[in-house]
């Protein structure tokens, strides 16, 4: 069991990738955009993984993984989860996740990922 911050501007992405998460007996947060998952962070403190959307309106994941990197969270797990696919998105420079998956996903998948990184620590 891990807490698990899940940040997706979609509605619909952030209500499924939590129970989905929730069914495996995971513990959530959800947020709906960058400044919300730094708030929440700031609140709550750091989560055990986050998995982040990459294309958010205002700040995108690439955006929010540096932040969460500068705000002394260099070691916090970080999971991409986008549509997006081109080799551009995955390799944003500067910010690099620990996975990267995209959209649609299987949720095997995904807590696979999530067991992985969170084994690497």
């Amino acid at each position: 069991m891990a807490r698990v911050l899940v940040v997706d501007d979609d509605p619909d992405i952030l209500s499924l990738v939590q129970i989905q998460l929730r069914q495996a007996g995971h513990i959530t947060r959800g947020a709906s955009s960058g400044p919300e998952a730094l708030a929440a962070v700031d609140a709550e403190g750091a989560p055990d993984v986050a998995i982040l959307d990459v294309r958010m309106p205002g700040m995108n994941g690439y955006e929010l993984l540096r932040e969460l990197r500068t705000r002394g969270f260099s070691h916090l797990p970080v999971i991409f989860l986008s549509a997006r696919a081109e080799h551009e998105d995955i390799a944003d420079g500067g910010a690099v996740p620990d996975a990267y998956l995209t959209k649609p996903y299987a949720s095997s998948d995904l807590l696979s990922e999530i067991k992985r990184v969170l084994l690497r620590q």
